[in-house]
């Protein structure tokens, strides 16, 4: 959820199978982005 309010995709709660695949591989971009930097910091 965090990281789709971060790249401006909405998310209800339960089945969000209607997003389009840019708006889902932007949320896993993020989630990838998020888990490097936190990596980087360890």
């Amino acid at each position: 959820m965090e990281s789709a309010s971060e790249v401006g995709v909405t998310l209800k709660q339960g089945y969000n199978g209607d997003l389009t695949s840019r708006e889902a591989g932007s949320i896993g971009g993020q989630m990838v982005k998020k888990m490097i930097d936190a990596y980087k910091i360890q």
